[in-house]
Parts: C-alpha cells; structure tokens; sequence
C-alpha cells in the first residue's frame, strides 16, 4: 500500500565517531540509493534524559549533521530534518497517547533497563515513560514501511506496529465503510474487480498468504485509485477497515563491529573513541598509545594478537596479507607494537580524508547546513501533514 520509505534518526549527543560511521552512518550511504529515505535529529528525544542540560543541544545538532555529510549522507538522495521543527510529531504523539495503554509503555524493554542505566538521573518523568510512543509517532506520520535498527531495538518496532493496528482498528470503521469498499472494487473495472475479489475471498476463506500478497500487488499497480479509495482496499481485503497509518517493519542491520582503542566497544562512556572528523596527529598518537598484548614486556617478547586491542583494528581495517604479516611477526616477536600499529594509522586517516574534504565546506560557509535542513524541515512537513489530514478526519478534528 505505501511505497518503501525508510526512516531513522539520532539524538544529538555532539560529534559523532568511528563506531557510528561503521554502526549507522555507512548503512545510511548505501541505503539512500535503494529506497526513499529520511534521517533525523532527533532532539526531542535528547530532552527525555537530558531535560535538565538543554544548552549543549543546539551546538550538537549542527555537529552531528555535518558529521552526517562528512561520511556521505547526501541531501540531494535523502532528506535531512530536525524532528522539533516538524511540530507535527508532537501532535501524532499527544492523540496516539489517547489510545495507548499504560501498561504497553511499562513494559516496553528499555524502559527499565535506562532507569537503571542511568540511575543518577531523575528519570520518573512522563517523556522518559512516554518516548517509545514518540519514537512512533515519528515513524508512523512518514508511513515508513522500514525502520534500520539493531536486534535490542525490535521490540520498539513491534510497539508501533501495536500501535498502528489500535489506531486503525479504532478510527478506520469510517461510516458507511464497506459500501464505499465495494463501489471502490467496481472502480477496478470488471476484470480486476473478479480477480481482486476472488483473492480476497481465498485470503479471508482460507488464509491463504499468497493470495494477500498478490491482490496488494494488484492493488499497488493502480495508478488511477484515489488515496482513500486504495486504503479502503487495503483494509477491506484484510477484513478490518480503513488503513490510516501502516505497519512499519525493522530492517535488522548487523551491529557494529567497531572496537574502541581498548578493547571494549567504542562509546563516549568508555573515553575510547576515535572522532569521525578527528585531527590526523590526534588519530596517530590514540592509535600508538593503545595498550597490547600485556605479555610483550620487551620487544624481544613474542605476543598473542587475539589478546591486544589492536589486532581488533586490523580485524576491521587490514586486509588478509596484512593480518597474516601482524600474526607473523607478533608471535614470532619479529615487529614491535609501533610497526604493528602504523597500518592501522594509515588505514584509519585513509578513511577519514574523504570525510574532512566533504565537512570543510560545511566548516567554511554554514548557512549551507541551514539551507539543507530548511529544504529537509518543509519536505517532511509535507508528508507529515498528509499523514495528520487523515489521521484528524479519522478522529473527527476535521471541522469544517
């Protein structure tokens, strides 16, 4: 019924580092060339743990959207926004908690597992309970048929799915609703009326899972169907009422496998990162400092490379000959940890030059980061109150 739109965003925590470009930012570059794509900032949802410090935000949006640039996010290809300039959320956000359970917010996963997370924070707020609903309402007014996230992440889709089949089920009875479904079905012309028909019946009869699958590919293949005679299909031929909003599915993306400089995953917690944009001096001596293979005291003492850190780098940056020379000479005591560490060095800054050439502009003329987000701001507010003019009829606000 809707056309494939992935949707994803980020909080505003400042620059970005080595572990987002591998995580995130380097599926975002290849998935902007496959599918219709919008990706934001996501500030409202830094205010749910971050309330209390509002003023490191506004400085790390406009980092953070460079960054974006730098690793190859391409306005021209996806559309760049901020979610709080889309004011539209908010208002999907405050109907859908009309119909949204508490206990369905209580027992979403990370609800507990932040609390405890972040126990020196005062988290018994309502927009701390109430950020998974945010989350989709975000997803929900784009209609995004996909949502990248990690495996720990699903459980967040599977709400807005939830919430998605409440809101239809509630407000898509629209009055008069199966006779408008059947005039629409003589709309299809006789043909495709027989056909569409006969599916439906095999679905609903017999719950044959082809059958749906094909009388939704016919109807995607209507050019001449109104919005609302097509949503009437849809629901008409899964037995329930009108689709209003759909049911967005995860795009599980593999998680990173990105180490920080000792050992553990990189994150700003652990004061292990590598900065997307960091300077080349900076990046060189974070590498040769890195702790190794505790047993190689001396640089005579041969070493076991699945012990150091950085064999964790080659594992990420370094190509089959280069390893097979690390493990050579390490067990054999044939290099030292310097040398072992310089194709690491080389590797990293060989990644990063791009990003530094694509961010400079950025640097030097930022109204240019303003326009891209404004143009991305106005194309999501189009498509958001597409969404809001049928979500207002359902509910009866479109007063005229």
């Amino acid at each position: 019924m809707f056309a494939d739109r992935v949707l994803s965003g980020m909080r505003p925590t400042g620059g970005l580092h080595l572990g987002h470009y591998h995580g995130v930012l380097k599926n975002w570059v290849k998935m902007q060339q496959e599918f219709e794509c919008l990706f934001f900032v996501a500030d409202w949802h830094a205010l749910t743990t971050h309330y209390d410090t509002p003023q490191v935000i506004e400085q790390n949006v406009w980092d953070m959207v460079i960054d974006w640039l730098a690793a190859g996010v391409d306005p021209a290809q996806a559309t760049l926004f901020i979610q709080s300039r889309v004011p539209e959320h908010a208002e999907l956000h405050l109907l859908l908690s009309m119909i949204t359970p508490l206990g369905w917010l209580e027992r979403v996963p990370t609800y507990k597992d932040q609390q405890e997370r972040l126990s020196e924070k005062d988290l018994s707020t309502y927009g701390f309970l109430g950020y998974p609903l945010l989350q989709s309402a975000d997803i929900l007014i784009y209609r995004s048929t996909q949502v990248p996230v990690g495996e720990d992440q699903v459980p967040h889709i599977e709400f807005t799915r939830e919430i998605a089949r409440r809101f239809n089920h509630i407000y898509g009875r629209e009055a008069g609703f199966e006779e408008k479904a059947e005039a629409a079905v003589k709309r299809l012309g006789s043909k495709k009326a027989k056909l569409y028909t006969s599916l439906r019946t095999r679905f609903q009869e017999q719950g044959d899972s082809e059958a749906l699958e094909s009388a939704k590919s016919l109807l995607d293949e209507q050019q001449s169907l109104s919005m609302g005679d097509r949503e009437r299909l849809f629901g008409y031929l899964e037995g329930g009422g009108k689709m209003i909003l759909s049911e967005p599915m995860p795009m599980l993306t593999a998680a990173s496998r990105m180490p920080g400089l000792d050992g553990q995953k990189m994150s700003k917690s652990y004061n292990n990162t590598i900065s997307l944009r960091e300077d080349e001096a900076s990046v060189a001596k974070k590498i040769r400092t890195m702790p190794t293979d505790p047993a190689r005291v001396r640089r005579s003492d041969p070493g076991t490379p699945e012990k150091c850190p950085v064999w964790q780098l080659h594992q990420v940056y370094s190509n089959t000959d280069i390893r097979q020379w690390v493990q050579q000479g390490c067990t054999t005591a044939g290099i030292g940890c310097i040398e072992c560490k310089q194709p690491v060095i080389d590797a990293v800054l060989e990644e990063q030059k791009p990003m530094h050439e694509r961010a400079q502009q950025y640097l030097d003329d930022p109204t240019l980061v303003r326009n891209i987000i404004a143009d991305g701001c106005e194309k999501a507010r189009k498509l958001a109150g597409e969404t809001m003019r049928d979500v207002r009829e359902a509910m009866g606000l479109s007063y005229s």
